[in-house]
């Protein structure tokens, strides 16, 4: 759980903490300690949000069937075995058709760029189709060490992962080889002494109780948008984006939230609201539950719908997304 101001509750959470200061912990050491950044990294939908979250032990990245959830960089952080693990979840790679797909990918990348390890997922059901294919082709050009994570592994027979495997690793030198269920935990606590074991020393860069570096406002956008996506995961693209417009503290403890779900046409806008508003109703009797578990305040949301056309067009929202506006 997390207070308003954003500190740590007792109590066990569906979120995180949320803060983004950046500091060494207190009274820890170089000598003692190790702090290691690790970007996750994979074609769309092999299950990263739901491989941060068990990594994290606690959700902070949102998880839907829709391709493509995952926007810009989130940061999840765990401390294990004295080391702190700043795991990144990164958007799906994919062959990008518009601007907003650019701006994806080009940020993914960067992710992996910037980290002391890449983790390579891959679906075990899928295997090494042609996006996954790419991706290792691309990944010879990075430089840091690299673990293959085959994800699913409940859901296929051995002989199948340990083909995979074995061409995966023909491809790519992967410092490790790890098979793991997102879902249930299987093999997540062998990869993460795998990673406290080999992030580099140093002093932690957030403090040890700190799991997300996302601030609140963005943390309930995002329940907003799962909750948008879960219900209307056939019936609207994901170009549609929410936005935390309005974060008041009243003075009975409550806290008053007002959000925008910006869309880019007006039918997008009617299925939103759906007949007689029933939908955006639910949407936000969702969001609003999780909300309010996540900071202990009851919670007022407020949802409105508006039309924003071709807003993949405008900068300004890709700087309120955490994204680089491509050029072209």
């Amino acid at each position: 759980m997390v207070d308003r101001r954003g500190s740590r509750s007792p109590h066990a959470s569906s979120w995180g903490r949320a803060g983004g200061d950046v500091r060494p912990a207190q009274g820890r050491g170089a000598a003692q300690t190790r702090c290691g950044f690790v970007a996750l990294i994979g074609a769309p939908n092999v299950g990263k949000s739901t491989l941060i979250n068990a990594l994290v032990g606690t959700k902070v990245a949102i998880v839907s069937h829709k391709v493509q959830t995952t926007r810009a960089l989130l940061r999840g952080i765990a401390t294990v075995d004295g080391a702190q693990l700043v795991f990144i979840d990164t958007p799906g790679i994919f062959a990008p058709k518009r601007r907003l797909d650019r701006a994806m990918v080009t940020n993914a990348w960067a992710g992996v760029h910037d980290a002391d390890i890449a983790g390579v997922l891959v679906d075990a059901k899928r295997g090494l189709d042609e996006e996954t294919d790419a991706i290792l082709g691309r990944l010879a050009e990075v430089g840091q060490p690299k673990i293959l994570l085959i994800n699913k592994v409940d859901l296929v027979e051995k002989s199948t992962l340990l083909a995979i495997a074995k061409v995966a690793n023909a491809r790519l030198a992967f410092a490790a080889t790890f098979m793991i269920s997102a879902l249930t935990g299987d093999g997540i606590g062998d990869v993460k002494s795998w990673l406290a074991a080999h992030v580099p020393q140093g002093p932690w860069h957030y403090p040890e109780d700190q799991i997300t570096d996302a601030p609140l406002r963005q943390l309930a956008a995002e329940i907003t948008r799962e909750k948008l996506y879960l219900r209307l995961h056939q019936e609207l693209p994901y170009q549609s984006t929410v936005e935390t417009e309005l974060w008041k503290e009243r003075e009975d403890g409550s806290t008053r939230i007002e959000q925008t779900i910006y869309v880019e046409r007006e039918s997008q806008r009617k299925i939103v609201l759906g007949k007689g508003g029933q939908t955006i109703k639910a949407i936000g009797a969702d969001a609003r539950r999780e909300i309010a578990d996540m900071i202990e305040a009851p919670v007022h949301l407020f949802l409105f719908v508006k039309v924003r056309e071709r807003w993949g067009d405008d900068p300004d929202r890709y700087r309120g997304m955490g994204l680089k506006f491509p050029d072209e």
